[in-house]
């Protein structure tokens, strides 16, 4: 095996495949981050129309600081704004992280507050590892990041 970072594709078991998964990578790497920006916007759709309606959910967790009905909008904002922004490539990383945040803090309301353990979590942790690569990622070539020429 070889470490030349100029041709890693002799690493691979079938090494003709290497120009086909080099060519797709970065249409990959967009593809994932738009569907999941379009998942949160989903997502976040029905509480950006009403907010407030979630405040109950918000105070079953009971871990907050302040009045639960901020939490509540910041919720919405973060999963429809912060979906949109993923989804175009602009602040990618800032975006993906609130968006984290409040994935994990799913986790802990299906796993610990639900008692519903991994089965209750799944799709939260799912969720929560693709941000976590946005995250430390970014976004790709295909983003309003790299037209802007700045990232986070």
């Amino acid at each position: 095996m070889s470490n030349d970072p100029v041709r890693p594709y002799n690493r691979l078991i079938v090494p003709g495949l290497g120009p086909l998964y080099g060519n797709l990578s970065e249409f990959a790497e967009t593809l994932l981050r738009v569907v999941a920006g379009l998942a949160l916007v989903t997502h976040g759709f029905p509480k950006i129309l009403d907010p407030i309606s979630r405040t109950g959910l918000v105070e079953s967790l009971g871990i907050f600081p302040g009045p639960p009905e901020l939490w509540a909008v910041l919720l919405a904002m973060t999963e429809f704004f912060g979906g949109i922004l993923i989804a175009i490539g602009l602040l990618t990383r800032p975006a993906a992280f609130a968006g984290l945040f409040v994935l994990l803090v799913t986790v802990y309301f299906h796993w610990i507050v639900q008692s519903e353990g991994y089965g209750g979590s799944e799709k939260s942790i799912l969720w929560a590892a693709i941000l976590f690569y946005l995250v430390i990622r970014g976004a790709n070539s295909h983003s309003v990041d790299a037209r802007l020429g700045k990232t986070f």
